[in-house]
């Protein structure tokens, strides 16, 4: 009987731990595909993943792509790339967003200040921006469906972005945060942070963007925040 009882424990204690090597396995796997896309946008040039920072825009909204070498050559000829704008879009359809800037004056927009329209909330820079829209939505049409990014966290703090403070790299990406100090913080340390902008689209190239700026990448302007302006 002890024999037996024996051996009912350590065949217990094998599929226990078979359990638990299947378990750890799948908790991996999971922390290793956290964060991305079912459907990842491409680059209608190179096919290859776009970088959600790097974008030239279009009366129908931008059009991603994966490096800059890439916009010229769409621009020379869009129609030949039709198709794969298309299956970009698609891909990016479902993908968080938010509008950042207003469609009238290109300025960042003040969340405060808003119109509903076919259905839609449209965010404006200030109330004489309402009138405006209110009496010729088509005219801005192109602009508000370029005046979004599906950058929607701060890097640093995990944070709602503000639209009104962003910084634009020396390479061309221009990244928000919540708040201006975060700025900071991702060009003294862009490794810790740049998982954050990966997962979200964004793709650095930090050694360029060292090579052109300085220090973590400065720009030519530095982080900024937007705090009023003038027509």
């Amino acid at each position: 009987m002890k024999i037996m009882s024996m051996a009912v424990v350590l065949s217990a204690i094998g599929v226990l731990s078979l359990g638990l090597g299947t378990a750890y396995a799948q908790h991996d796997h999971a922390e290793h595909d956290h964060g991305t896309d079912a459907a990842v946008p491409k680059c209608p040039v190179m096919d290859e993943p776009a970088n959600l920072a790097l974008s030239v825009q279009t009366d129908d909204g931008p059009v991603y792509f994966c490096c800059d070498g890439c916009a010229p050559k769409y621009q020379a000829n869009p129609g030949k790339y039709a198709s794969k704008v298309a299956a970009q879009r698609k891909a990016l359809a479902g993908k968080a967003k938010v509008q950042v800037t207003c469609p009238v004056t290109k300025e960042p927009v003040d969340k405060k200040v808003f119109v509903e329209s076919n259905g839609e909330t449209v965010y404006l820079c200030c109330k004489r921006c309402v009138g405006k829209y209110q009496g010729d939505p088509a005219k801005y049409a192109s602009a508000l469906a370029n005046s979004y990014t599906y950058q929607t966290t701060c890097p640093v703090m995990g944070n709602p972005i503000n639209p009104k403070v962003s910084t634009t790299l020396s390479t061309g990406e221009t990244i928000y945060y919540c708040c201006p100090m975060c700025d900071k913080s991702l060009r003294d340390d862009p490794a810790k942070y740049n998982k954050n902008l990966v997962a979200q689209g964004i793709l650095v190239d930090w050694a360029e963007v060292k090579k052109a700026g300085g220090k973590g990448g400065d720009d030519d302007h530095g982080s900024h925040g937007h705090d009023g302006h003038d027509h």
